[in-house]
């Protein structure tokens, strides 16, 4: 039985997702834990991390743990270049030789793509960090962001909760004042960092930076601008217009395989940003009516366990036996014509 498995991992900064598939192409175990970025734990830690999930997959599952599967898919945030993605994968096979019999590696954008098609596409990430990518039927690639909190994360989790609390540092310090007021994030800001003062958030941002921490005050901003703060939701709109800024930054690249499919080009949206679509939408749509020439725009979002997709990715790759059906991995959640807009909404 192990010798038809065939594992997936999607892992994030903050959280990660093992699963092993049957030959047909169902679930059989699914395990879970925090994030497997080795930019950000180290490398060695992410080997535990993977051995750890997937050694929990393998009991749900009843293989014993020195017992091989067919391979594993690894679909891993930071894992964007091919040398050192080769380099890991060694290692890893090295340090843990039973887990697997063979690997393929790639990043969190390669499974999420894998997860609806093997003939390329969009993802667009959202979560802790961001990263859109797009590949082309013929294998060509383009990125846009990706490249962490200091040089990238536009309309990340990190990027919204950054923003919040540098909105509140500048007001506070006269440098700039904010748009709207800012005493509910500025109340928030205290709540969430247990601080009195701006010098109490210091060691937060500095000395015990925690990317993964500092982000989850994201939910909180969301709620805000649901019980209507003008700040929080200026600052969500900013973060639509950034992640329709990454969109419209690869989709200039793609191919006419996938521009001209019914509803356009076809986005898949991961990671929990997304989830507050009622409060990126404007932002959005207003971005792509105003800066681009796009006519229509689908965005998907998957209803499938995460790292089915780093599965295919695996048995595509190995030429593995793995049947699938792809229109169950996902739903419709938005589709933007721009021939039925207004001023960036909805007509």
């Amino acid at each position: 039985m192990a010798s038809e498995i065939v594992g997936g991992l999607e892992g994030g900064a903050s959280n990660s997702t093992a699963i092993l598939l049957n030959p047909q192409g169902q679930v059989i175990a699914t395990a879970k834990g925090t994030g497997t970025n080795h930019h950000l734990i180290g490398k060695q830690e992410c080997f535990k991390k993977i051995e750890n999930l997937f050694n929990q997959a393998k009991k749900q599952a009843g293989i014993l743990l020195d017992t091989p599967i067919a391979a594993i898919g690894l679909s891993l945030s930071g894992c964007e270049e091919e040398e050192s993605n080769q380099e890991f994968m060694r290692e890893l096979a090295k340090a843990y030789p039973n887990l697997a019999q063979q690997y393929a590696i790639g990043s969190d954008t390669n499974g999420s793509i894998a997860t609806i098609s093997n003939n390329g596409g969009i993802v667009c990430i959202a979560g802790t960090g961001s990263n859109t990518l797009l590949i082309n039927p013929n294998g060509e690639r383009a990125q846009c962001g990706g490249w962490g909190s200091v040089l990238g994360d536009e309309g990340s989790a990190w990027d919204i909760a950054r923003k919040a609390i540098k909105y509140c540092f500048d007001d506070l310090d006269n440098f700039e004042p904010a748009p709207y007021s800012i005493d509910n994030l500025w109340n928030l800001v205290q709540k969430f960092f247990n601080i009195k003062q701006q010098t109490g958030i210091l060691d937060y941002i500095y000395k015990d930076f925690d990317k993964s921490r500092i982000a989850l005050m994201c939910k909180s901003v969301a709620d805000l601008a649901r019980e209507g703060d003008a700040l929080s939701s200026h600052i969500f709109q900013q973060a639509g217009r950034d992640l329709a800024k990454s969109i419209a930054a690869v989709a200039g690249k793609a191919s006419k395989e996938l521009t001209n499919r019914d509803g356009g080009l076809h986005v898949i949206c991961v990671g929990s940003v997304w989830l507050s679509w009622d409060l990126l939408q404007c932002g959005f749509t207003s971005f792509l009516q105003k800066n681009t020439s796009m006519k229509k725009l689908t965005l998907l979002r998957l209803k499938t366990e995460m790292g089915v997709g780093a599965a295919y990715m695996a048995a595509d790759r190995l030429n593995l036996k793995l049947e699938r059906d792809y229109s169950k991995n996902y739903q419709v959640f938005s589709v933007y014509n721009r021939a039925k807009m207004c001023n960036g909404v909805g007509l």
